[in-house]
């Protein structure tokens, strides 16, 4: 009697098994189309998104000699004529081919080492379900992008350095921000307003500005911090444009980190430091005993939440010149890009998308190039009257005061006065 109940038991549990192995099955084999295929290169890495008619799962597996990257896709399949786009960063080529298991296997053949990362996304807006390859450089390695031009500046006989501007054009890549009602994207108009912006403060002696993100790239938002600290920025502007339900709001805006945001930063940075040796201005605190750590780092924070404050203000002074701006005051929030503990940061929302009239403006290029115009000024106007030790800027700032006293000297002064 027992050994035919378990008989049955056995025979229960394996039918059981059969179901679900054919329901997983089933579920493995249900077919993707991956309806295009999109490659950019940034400064930092370069990026590999697959548009899929649905969600996937994935294998990566590296290899060497010669270097690649080879992804497989279960029941994929490419939609008819979609061709493979040409390579760059660290892609050289990409090659696609039907396995005999019926999987599709993409294999992306590298310009060099490169560490892959990949990701799904859901459908977002416009977008629907994608699959995200990132190549970011192996350790040792430095990220194949294209060359930057160099720029003549006035200041060739100054023999500081330049004081380097980070401008972060919000969202990008699979955050398209806010929509406008024309369908404007704000990663779109970020993008071609901090492109103007970086054209204009590099045509500033003594001064030049990088990107961080330079094509509609996403990019997570401590990664754009990294970005201005490895590039030892002097300072950081985030380019945003504001979004709300009702149509009729307008302006501009400035926000500078909040207490509250700074103190959570605070206590981050001190969580981490044991696994890190990032520069807190200048200091590294991983060797520090846990109260020193804290106090310089709550002096590096106040110090460039000050500064950003200051700067922010004169931004803001240039914008109203321009048009609206929702208030006269800098606003605090606790935005994550604007957390960096040692460099002044802002975020300017340069308008509302959301409205009908500024989204217009937003997309006409005289009016992009004068909000770049706004923020350079601003921006110029901080570090001319706090120049950083060692810069061109304080070099120039230096000649100005000393050409001052000689002047007020050949008026009559005594050549002994002090100049205030």
């Amino acid at each position: 009697m027992r050994g035919s109940r378990q008989s049955a038991f056995v025979s229960m549990v394996v039918g059981c098994l059969g179901l679900l192995l054919a329901a997983f099955g089933a579920s493995a084999a249900k077919p993707v189309t991956i309806k295009d295929v999109r490659l950019w290169a940034g400064p930092d890495g370069t990026r590999l998104v697959f548009d899929l008619s649905a969600p996937v799962d994935h294998t990566v597996l590296t290899l060497e000699n010669p270097d690649r990257v080879v992804v497989d896709i279960p029941a994929a399949t490419i939609e008819n004529g979609r061709a493979m786009p040409d390579g760059q960063g660290f892609v050289k080529q990409l090659r696609a081919a039907a396995q005999p298991n019926g999987d599709l296997r993409v294999v992306v053949d590298l310009t060099g080492p490169a560490q892959p990362k990949t990701f799904t996304v859901g459908p977002q807006q416009s977008y629907g379900h994608r699959l995200v390859l990132d190549l970011a450089p192996s350790k040792g390695t430095v990220a194949a992008a294209p060359a930057q031009p160099s720029v003549v500046k006035a200041a060739a006989d100054a023999h500081g350095r330049d004081i380097v501007v980070a401008i972060d054009a919000g969202h990008g890549g699979v955050d398209p921000g806010s929509i406008g009602k024309r369908g404007t994207y704000e990663k779109h108009v970020t993008l071609a307003i901090a492109k103007r912006l970086k054209e204009r403060i590099d045509r500033e002696p003594g001064m030049r500005a990088i990107l961080t993100r330079d094509n509609d790239m996403f990019v997570e938002h401590r990664e754009r911090i990294a970005r201005a600290r490895r590039q030892q920025a002097d300072m950081f502007v985030s380019v945003h444009a504001d979004s709300y339900t009702n149509r009729s709001v307008a302006g501009s805006s400035v926000y500078v980190l909040s207490a509250r945001g700074a103190s959570d930063e605070s206590a981050r940075w001190l969580a981490d430091r044991e696994n890190a040796a990032d520069l807190i201005g200048g200091v590294k605190l991983d060797d520090k005993d846990s109260v020193l750590a804290s106090v310089l780092l709550d002096l590096s924070q106040g110090a460039s939440m000050s500064a950003s404050v200051d700067a922010a203000d004169l931004v803001m002074q240039e914008l109203y010149k321009i048009g609206n701006i929702t208030n006269r005051g800098v606003k605090h929030a606790g935005f994550l890009v604007l957390k960096s503990p040692d460099i002044p940061s802002m975020l300017v929302e340069t308008a509302f998308i959301s409205n009908p009239t500024e989204e217009a403006r937003l997309l006409d290029p005289k009016h992009q190039q004068r909000l770049a115009e706004a923020i350079h000024q601003g921006v110029r106007a901080y570090f001319y009257a706090n120049p950083p030790p060692g810069t061109v800027v304080a070099e120039l700032r230096a000649k100005q005061s000393g050409a001052t006293v000689i002047a007020s000297t050949a008026d009559g002064e005594s050549a002994g006065s002090t100049a205030h």
